[in-house]
């Protein structure tokens, strides 16, 4: 569904053009609504983006989970707490909340990462980093696709 990355820019108001190829597959689901949330991985910050039904189904997933088991409350605070609605406009574009934009160094260029049912938006700098560390530690590893047993 989301695959492949693009780079993009924020404009002075804190607006995004979403990558053609990711608008398509949203149109494909009818959603017109995505939720956005903060994200980090390998302790480099950036942001998962969910179309709404997407979004539903992972809240559906939480509500299963033990309300009191402090990981899951770890889990709520961090990633369910820190989300924001956002609509796609006519012209293709989500205005990203200040505070996610904040939280995940967002400047001028930006870079959209599929991620399959969700995507994700890093600062360009940050992305072409976290890619290189990926790409050796993929590349160096003695059979890489044996471990991920596709």
């Amino acid at each position: 569904m989301f695959r492949g990355h693009y780079t993009h820019t924020v404009d002075d108001k804190g607006r995004v053009a979403i990558p053609a190829r990711f608008r398509e597959a949203l149109a494909g689901l009818q959603e017109e609504r995505l939720v956005v949330t903060k994200f980090a991985l390998h302790g480099r910050r950036c942001l998962d983006v969910y179309p709404f039904g997407a979004w539903q189904e992972l809240e559906e997933r939480l509500r299963e989970k033990k309300r009191f088991d402090p990981v899951v409350a770890r889990f709520r605070n961090y990633y369910v707490s820190g989300a924001h609605e956002c609509v796609v406009d006519s012209q293709g574009r989500i205005l990203l909340p200040q505070l996610l934009r904040e939280y995940a160094g967002l400047r001028r260029d930006v870079m959209f990462t599929g991620d399959i049912e969700k995507f994700r938006i890093w600062d360009k700098d940050t992305w072409q980093e976290v890619f290189a560390a990926d790409e050796q530690a993929f590349l160096e590893s003695a059979d890489p696709w044996g471990e991920i047993d596709l």
